[in-house]
């Protein structure tokens, strides 16, 4: 008996749906396997694919996007079934038990790859016969379809993450679940109105909801958008940020007058929502606000946007060495939004969870909180120092904060209302379930 040439060999197209099965699946695992080989972002990878092949339409790429990014978000279960590397049946398992569990809409393909998997006497896959509306019901019908009562939930998240964070026990499934979805698409009215921006949107077809946290915050659902097409980005009336990342601004609460230096801008999303809330105090703020990073092109991207805003007393100053690139004891405020693990990001990057390790954490205490001793030299007396991480883990949040204050007496903490939830608390941790968003971190201390 001859050996088939290639695993997909084993599987034969019979009908047009099949066919277009085999060829999305060998698409998919084409990108699985670069980015678990590459260790590279699956955005970075899936762009880059696209760019180079003009050749699929709009419903191509959301078959082969979503499914792919559904494979990261339930590699944690489904890396006991497929642990080979090839596409054999347990791939096609995958697949299908992936459409199952986020209710594709692409039947006919997740079909052909049930029955490409039921080919294999180690599957007998069907569909539900119920909605399963919760992590745990999805558990319970991949236990049942696969007949792996060692499924838990936990496993959703990598043995390590429960390792670096403190969570309770009670609270354990509720991170699972919202780690488990897709958060909205949240945005931010930068120059408009909260309304006035709901109504600019309405004229592009995009429907927006008000945010009942914060009075320029919206969400605009979860279909993609081409932001290039809506006249309020092209305008810079529209920014899109997280509503957890919105949180540091709002913490912040820079007054129009007052002085700030973003210390780790990136590409200015911090900056702009500070200078947005400076101007809705007084459109003729004059206070001002310094950006640095030791990247130069977001820099420049950040110009760009402060210029599409019609923002003025915006300026940037690049780290060229550890020395400060701006005057110490100047600044009413200083924002330092530390380099991080991003696991409070895992919601939108779902393969991190799977390319990253424990190190990723614990590797990077140290220059976190060398960040925060020198940018703290640019504070002047009475002025504020808000230290920020999109990290979920002690780590990198309470443990650098804690020895940044035991070093540097001059600074206190002052006590945060949590945005979401009311209580009163030191340093304040936003879980992805407090309000469907980003993890974050965030402290601030006063310079007495």
């Amino acid at each position: 008996m001859v050996e088939p040439s290639s695993p997909l060999d084993a599987f034969q197209a019979q009908t047009p749906a099949q066919k277009r099965a085999l060829s999305y699946s060998n698409t998919i695992h084409q990108l699985f396997t670069s980015v678990m080989q590459e260790k590279l972002p699956a955005d970075r990878i899936v762009g880059e694919y696209f760019r180079t092949n003009k050749k699929h339409g709009s419903k191509d790429r959301r078959v082969i996007r979503e499914s792919l990014f559904a494979l990261f978000r339930w590699w944690g279960w489904l890396k006991q079934v497929h642990t080979s590397q090839q596409q054999d049946a347990s791939w096609f398992a995958c697949l299908a038990m992936v459409a199952e569990l986020e209710s594709h809409k692409w039947t006919q393909f997740s079909e052909a790859w049930q029955e490409f998997a039921n080919q294999s006497e180690q599957f007998k896959l069907s569909a539900s016969k119920s909605t399963l509306d919760s992590v745990t019901d999805k558990c319970a019908y991949l236990q049942q379809q696969l007949q792996m009562p060692s499924l838990v939930t936990t496993q959703l998240l990598p043995d390590w993450f429960w390792q670096v964070t403190d969570v309770d026990n009670t609270q354990q499934l509720a991170i699972v679940e919202a780690m488990s979805s897709r958060p909205p698409i949240w945005a931010r009215a930068q120059t408009l109105s909260q309304q006035q921006l709901i109504n600019s949107l309405a004229k592009d077809d995009v429907e927006a909801t008000a945010s009942e946290f914060f009075d320029d915050a919206l969400s605009l659902g979860f279909k993609s958008i081409n932001l290039n097409a809506i006249s309020a980005y092209q305008r810079g009336e529209l920014e899109i940020q997280d509503l957890g990342s919105q949180v540091i601004g709002q913490i912040c609460a820079p007054k129009a007058e007052q002085h700030w230096w973003d210390t780790c801008s990136g590409a200015g999303g911090k900056t702009l929502q500070l200078r947005s809330l400076m101007l809705r105090q007084n459109s003729k703020a004059d206070g001002s606000i310094i950006s640095s990073d030791i990247r130069r092109k977001p820099l420049e991207e950040l110009t760009k946007r402060a210029k599409r805003a019609g923002f003025s007393g915006i300026n940037v100053a690049p780290w060229k060495s550890e020395a400060l690139p701006v005057d110490a004891n100047t600044f009413d405020g200083v924002l330092v939004d530390a380099p991080c693990s991003c696991t409070g990001t895992w919601r939108r990057n779902p393969d991190m969870r799977w390319l990253d390790d424990v190190n990723v954490v614990t590797d990077k205490h140290d220059l976190q909180l060398d960040i925060l001793t020198r940018s703290a030299k640019a504070v002047k007396a009475q002025g504020q120092l808000v230290y920020a991480t999109c990290s979920l883990s002690p780590v990198e949040n309470e443990q650098v904060v804690n020895a940044f204050l035991n070093a540097n007496p001059e600074f206190e903490l002052r006590t945060l209302t949590h945005p979401f939830k009311g209580t009163q608390v030191e340093m304040l941790t936003i879980w992805p379930q407090d309000a469907n968003s980003d993890g974050m971190f965030v402290a601030k201390m006063i310079k007495r």
